[in-house]
């Protein structure tokens, strides 16, 4: 079996993004295979004592990050637009996500999900828009928004959350390899796919 690894993102996140945009190339250079994980930061940070993200919490490290932002997607040759507000509302966008009509599909749509909102500053939190991406993969759009609204879908997102909080994770994106190593930002993706094949 090829090594694989898990990448855990949230779709209002921004470093989450940059990772998203490039984890399968890298993967793909290494023979190796990504688990695509969605997960809520909410929860996390409400456990934490914060009703927002830290970036806002903190306007200093907030300024810092999108100047950041901007020069890291100019260095990976992609497009950016501050969504306004920020964060998003990413409920809906991560159970469309696990919804069986989308898993098939799960890497195209979050990649997707992540252009439209940071390329092209689009609300994840906008039904419509989540529809016109579902659409756009050739997916019945109905069908993927009625599961998304299921008892079924909705426990398997509240148990992914569960699960990254028993990780220990606390922002995105982070990774962690079979053997349960962690590595948490954009800037450690390298490290944690060589970390992964190296446990091989």
């Amino acid at each position: 079996m090829r090594p694989k690894l898990h990448f855990w993102y949230e779709f209002a996140s921004t470093y989450s993004y940059l990772a998203a945009l490039r984890i399968e190339a890298l993967a793909k250079e290494r023979n190796m295979d990504i688990a695509w994980r969605p997960f809520l930061l909410g929860p996390i940070f409400k456990a934490q004592g914060w009703d927002t993200s830290p970036f806002n919490v903190f306007p200093a490290k907030g300024a810092y990050m999108w100047r950041d932002i901007e020069r890291l997607c100019d260095a990976q040759g992609l497009k950016f637009r501050r969504p306004e507000p920020f964060p998003q509302s990413s409920l809906m966008a991560a159970r469309i996500a696990l919804t069986p009509e989308v898993t098939p599909k799960r890497p195209e749509f979050s990649r997707r999900v992540y252009l439209v909102h940071f390329a092209e500053a689009a609300r994840i939190d906008d039904e419509a828009v989540l529809r016109g991406i579902v659409e756009s993969l050739g997916l019945d759009a109905d069908t993927a928004l009625t599961q998304a609204r299921s008892d079924a879908v909705k426990l398997g997102l509240r148990q992914a959350t569960d699960e990254a909080m028993r990780l220990k994770l606390f922002g995105a994106p982070s990774f962690v390899t079979p053997k349960g190593e962690v590595f948490w930002g954009n800037d450690r993706l390298e490290m944690a796919l060589d970390w992964a094949l190296q446990e091989d």
